[in-house]
């Protein structure tokens, strides 16, 4: 594979760079609480980085993901693209295209997933019953892509009958909530392999997002252990404090370059689906041992919940839970090699 970014990509990136360095600052995330950032997801709407998703790709996505997590950006971005424009366009009927795709890209409507399945919703003539327990961004989401138990995929308006939502907090601000559906209404989207094809893209870009995020905490504990000195000399000359740090680069490292090669394969139409379980399971191995070592490298300051590296904790541990924990994914893959074995 090529990890060169074409121009588009990474002029995409540099811009959401720019935008995420500007507006997410600390005082407005501590602001913000665990609701989004409503000024933010206007500027990202009006620079258009949610529509240049079907242009720069999967692999693009990852790359603005990245620069969402090293500023643990609140707002719905990973949700909408994953959930809402990358499988309402590969998935979606033309009339679905043209009706959801420029609200979704101008950010009037706004997506999140009831993923991965987990057999608790049922369907019975295009009407879901069932529970999705927690599903993130729901109380900021207009429409909720949601498998049931055959995991064929639905879109359901949360404003719909028989559609329930119930605030619930989690280790990160996501502003997540709890899904009740009672015969509520849905619109079937695409086949009988949109789902496995939606979790891969999910599983790879969340990826990207702890890529970022981890990125993030190893850059507040490198700046941090560079200025503060100890027994007359800064910390990062101690020995031990290198290595740590040089362990979450690597760790970092390989969260990134896992996600990029399961990402660059689903955009040629590769077969990537152990691809994409490997990069959410560095994801989640490798993406709290580094933000563990970011808070330690903070020393004390790193146990005050109000510092910045904190918010890194927190949402490196929720993606390393999040989409299956590092052993429920390893199980899936080796399960998946034992049947390419077979077949």
């Amino acid at each position: 594979m090529d990890f060169h970014p074409t121009e588009e990509q990474a002029a995409a990136a540099g811009l959401a760079a720019r935008i995420f360095r500007d507006l997410a600052t600390h005082e407005r995330l501590a602001a913000a609480g665990s609701g989004s950032d409503a000024e933010l997801w206007k500027a990202l709407t009006a620079s258009g980085l949610i529509a240049a998703v079907r242009e720069v790709g999967l692999l693009g996505l990852v790359l603005l993901l990245e620069e969402q997590g090293r500023t643990t950006a609140q707002v719905p971005y990973a949700a909408t693209c994953v959930y809402g424009v990358l499988p309402v366009a590969a998935h979606g009927s033309p009339e679905q295209r043209a009706r959801l795709l420029p609200a979704l890209e101008t950010g009037l409507v706004v997506a999140s997933g009831a993923f991965p399945a987990r057999g608790r919703i049922s369907a019975h003539y295009g009407r879901l019953t069932g529970t999705a327990p927690v599903v993130p961004w729901l109380r900021e989401a207009t429409h909720v892509l949601v498998p049931d138990t055959d995991r064929a995929l639905w879109l359901v308006r949360t404003d719909g009958p028989g559609v329930r939502t119930s605030p619930v907090e989690t280790t990160a601000p996501w502003s997540a909530g709890r899904l009740t559906l009672t015969g509520a209404e849905a619109e079937r989207l695409g086949g009988g392999q949109a789902y496995d094809a939606v979790l891969a893209a999910a599983r790879t870009a969340f990826a990207g997002l702890q890529a970022g995020v981890c990125a993030g905490s190893l850059a507040r504990a490198v700046e941090y252990t560079s200025t503060r000195e100890q027994f007359g000399r800064p910390l990062s000359t101690n020995q031990g404090v290198m290595l740590r740090a040089a362990d979450a680069y690597m760790d970092t490292e390989a969260i990134r370059v896992t996600a990029y090669e399961a990402a660059w394969r689903i955009d040629e139409g590769l077969e990537a689906r152990e691809h994409a379980l490997t990069a959410a399971w560095w994801a989640s191995e490798a993406g709290k041992r580094v933000v563990h070592a970011g808070q330690h490298l903070h020393g004390g300051m790193g146990a005050d919940l109000d510092h910045p590296v904190h918010r890194h904790f927190l949402w490196g541990r929720q993606l390393d839970a999040y989409l299956g924990c590092g052993s429920e994914l390893l199980a899936e893959l080796g399960a998946s090699i034992a049947e390419g074995e077979h077949a």
